[in-house]
C-alpha cells in the first residue's frame, strides 16, 4: 500500500465521483481508477461499488476509509515534524475568513500550520468577504480566505476552488418539487440571504440585477445556522453554495439545482498583500495549501 493510495482512496470516499476525485487528486481519472484497482487487487477485496451516477464504499471499503485517513494524517504529522527540527520561524500571523467557506477547512489549516511552527501566534477573525478586503487593504491582515472576485486593486488573489450555487426551499413551497429551476422562476420571490458583506450575497444581488429580476430579502442574517434554520420556517428561500445544503441544518429543506449557473459559480480565494509586504508567517501559511486537500462537497438536486 502506498500513500499515494492512501489519498485516493479517501478523495472518492469523500466526493463518490471518480471524476470530482481525480481533480482534487490532480491525476488523471484513469490513473485513479487503477491505482484504487490496484489496491483492491492487492488486498482482495473490492473497496469501492461503481454505478454510472454515483460510487459508494463497501464494507471493506469503510472499514478501509478510517486507516486510509489515520496513515496520511501520520504522514503530515512525520513532515511537520522534520520541519520543525530543521527550522524556527517566530513572528505574528493575522488570518481572516469568511465563515463556512467549504472549499478549505481555515481551522485545519491553522492546526496544521502550528505544529511546524509552534512560536508563531496567530490572530483569527471571522468576517464577510468584503470586510475582510477592507481590512487587507487596511494592512490588518495578512491572508484573507474569501468568496469575493471583485475590487481587489493591488491585492494578491489565489483561487483555492470553485462550485455552484443551489437554491434551498421549504417542503411546502410551490417550487419544491422541481429538481431544478431556472433563475427567471425566482422573479419576485422573498428571500432569506446573508449580510451586505458576504461573497455570496454580493453574487446573488449582481445575478438578479443582471437578470433583470427582482427580489425581496425579508431576513439578512450573519450565520449559516441562522439562514437555513430560517428557510426551514418558511420565512423565504435561499441561494447558497451547494456544500451549505449538504450540512445537517439542511435535512428536511427541498435542494433545487439553478439551470444554467455558470455565470455565478462561487469562487473561494486565498488574498494577500503585494508580494514585497506579505510577512514570511503568511508565505509559509500559503505554502501548505498546496498539502491539505480542499474541501469541495458535492451534492445532488433533491
Amino acid at each position: 500500500m502506498e500513500l499515494r493510495q492512501m489519498e485516493y482512496v479517501v478523495a472518492l470516499a469523500d466526493e463518490r465521483h471518480f471524476t470530482r476525485a481525480a481533480e482534487l487528486s490532480g491525476v488523471s481519472q484513469s490513473g485513479l481508477s487503477a491505482a484504487v484497482r490496484s489496491l483492491e487487487n492487492e488486498l482482495g477485496a473490492v473497496l469501492f461499488d461503481r454505478t454510472t451516477r454515483r460510487v459508494e464504499p463497501t464494507v471493506a471499503g469503510r472499514a478501509m476509509i478510517p486507516h486510509a485517513r489515520a496513515m496520511l494524517e501520520e504522514a503530515a504529522r512525520a513532515r511537520d515534524a522534520v520541519v520543525q527540527s530543521s527550522q524556527s520561524v517566530s513572528g505574528a500571523l493575522r488570518v481572516g475568513a469568511e465563515q463556512c467557506l467549504g472549499i478549505v477547512d481555515a481551522a485545519a489549516l491553522l492546526e496544521r500550520f502550528h505544529r511546524r511552527y509552534p512560536l508563531v501566534e496567530t490572530e483569527f477573525v471571522q468576517a464577510g468577504s468584503h470586510q475582510l478586503l477592507d481590512s487587507m487593504r487596511a494592512g490588518e491582515l495578512d491572508v484573507a480566505f474569501v468568496a469575493a472576485h471583485r475590487h481587489l486593486g493591488a491585492l494578491r488573489r489565489q483561487i483555492l476552488g470553485q462550485e455552484p450555487l443551489v437554491l434551498l426551499v421549504h417542503p411546502d413551497h410551490p417550487l419544491a418539487g422541481a429538481g431544478s429551476v431556472d433563475w427567471e422562476s425566482l422573479d419576485n420571490e422573498t428571500f432569506v440571504d446573508f449580510g451586505t458583506s458576504w461573497g455570496v450575497r454580493a453574487m446573488n444581488d449582481e445575478t438578479f440585477t443582471a437578470k433583470g429580476l427582482n427580489r425581496r430579502v425579508r431576513c439578512s442574517v450573519s450565520d449559516v445556522h441562522t439562514l437555513l434554520g430560517l428557510v426551514g420556517r418558511g420565512m423565504g428561500i435561499a441561494v447558497v453554495p451547494q456544500h451549505v445544503a449538504a450540512k445537517p441544518q439542511a435535512v428536511g429543506l427541498s435542494r433545487l439545482t439553478l439551470k444554467n449557473s455558470a455565470s455565478a459559480e462561487w469562487t473561494v480565494s486565498a488574498v494577500t498583500a503585494t508580494q514585497e509586504s506579505t510577512s514570511v508567517p503568511a508565505v509559509l501559511l500559503l505554502e501548505l495549501l498546496q498539502d491539505i486537500e480542499p474541501r469541495r462537497d458535492v451534492v445532488t438536486a433533491a
